[in-house]
């Protein structure tokens, strides 16, 4: 912990009603304003994290994200507006913050984080919140942590619920315990293909930023070695204890971390059913991999092959060859992935996305 700094006048009004509280005090709140805490994800989860942390007086704030607001982020991240769209997260998160507290430090970091940047932009705070969205990068971050002894504040969000835990926290278990290895990312959902409540992100968000304080002014109980899952659609709780395993947690340097991300893959050209109908009267061995459910019984009205997006992983025996395919899913989200992923891990070429 950095050298406690003095509390001027402004801020002993502005945290009042935070240093009344006897778990946290004057005290507490000069413990607040030395800390430096990194936010890696300046999405959904991180909008909420980084507006808290700020009102309650953090004294340096990080932001890590490499990605530009767009349209489809506002329905949850509620730090941004529409003059925000096209703006760099970290940077639209920065302006927005220092309205709301003038005396937090705030640096940015608009870069992706990967075993070339972690250590070096982690080395730099004493705490790290992960608010990201995809299994790579919290495998990344949690590796760092382990290599640094930095506590890390996990979040997970989708549909209408998600999950809180405190990571590496003064020898607690790690992500690694808990998941030893990352699963296969075609075997996942995403709050891309699958949708998620915006409401549940300032939840959870919420909850991370209670852990954070918590664990700067030493109040309370944290949730070390336990996972909190909540389901808003019922308002069900579950408390899971997690333990530490000793060989798991042990990690001396990163690794390599893959993932099937939309945003650095643009491959894939769309086609409609007329465009189909057309290539089928040229070349009748063209492939239809419909990735939809099993739950989704709708037909398509022409012959297509039935494989869940969550089983391609397990079935890449049906896709080999140099012949086209076509993938047909609701919105075109999961298509992409999966022909990301075959052309990364397999080199297949000749994809398209069936757009009806």
């Amino acid at each position: 912990m950095a050298e406690t700094k003095i509390l001027k006048q402004e801020e002993k009004e502005r945290y009042s009603r935070q240093i009344r509280l006897t778990e946290i005090g004057e005290a507490g709140q000069k413990k607040l304003k030395s800390s430096s805490v990194l936010v890696i994800g300046a999405g959904a989860l991180g909008c909420s994290v980084l507006q808290y942390l700020t009102a309650a007086g953090t004294g340096t704030l990080g932001i890590v994200d490499n990605d530009w607001v767009e349209t489809s982020n506002l329905q949850r991240q509620v730090l941004y507006g529409t003059d925000d769209i096209s703006k760099p997260k970290p940077l639209a998160a920065k302006e927005k913050l220092k309205l709301l507290n003038p005396n937090v430090i705030f640096r940015t970091h608009f870069v992706r984080l990967n075993r070339d940047t972690a250590l070096k932009i982690l080395n730099g705070y004493e705490i790290v919140v992960d608010c990201t969205d995809n299994f790579a990068t919290r495998y990344l971050i949690n590796d760092a942590c382990v290599i640094l002894n930095k506590p890390l504040v996990y979040g997970a969000i989708l549909k209408f619920s998600g999950q809180v835990m405190v990571l590496n926290y003064m020898n607690g278990p790690t992500l690694r315990c808990i998941f030893p290895d990352p699963p296969h990312p075609l075997e996942v959902p995403s709050c891309a293909e699958s949708g998620v409540i915006g409401s549940i992100a300032g939840i959870i968000g919420s909850i991370q930023a209670t852990e954070v304080i918590k664990m700067i002014t030493g109040s309370g109980k944290l949730l070390s070695g336990k996972m909190l899952i909540l389901d808003s659609l019922d308002f069900s709780a579950e408390l899971i204890s997690i333990h530490r395993d000793p060989e798991k947690s042990v990690v001396h340097d990163l690794a390599e971390y893959e993932d099937v991300c939309l945003s650095d893959y643009e491959n894939g050209i769309e086609i409609t059913r007329e465009d189909l109908m057309q290539m089928r009267s040229l070349n009748n061995d063209i492939k239809v991999i419909d990735l939809r459910d099993e739950a989704d019984t709708e037909p398509l009205g022409f012959e297509c092959i039935r494989i869940p997006y969550y089983e391609i992983s397990r079935k890449t025996d049906l896709l080999i060859g140099s012949g086209p395919i076509v993938f047909y899913c609701r919105y075109g989200i999961k298509s992409r992935q999966v022909i990301n992923y075959l052309q990364r891990y397999h080199e297949r070429n000749n994809l398209y996305i069936l757009v009806i």
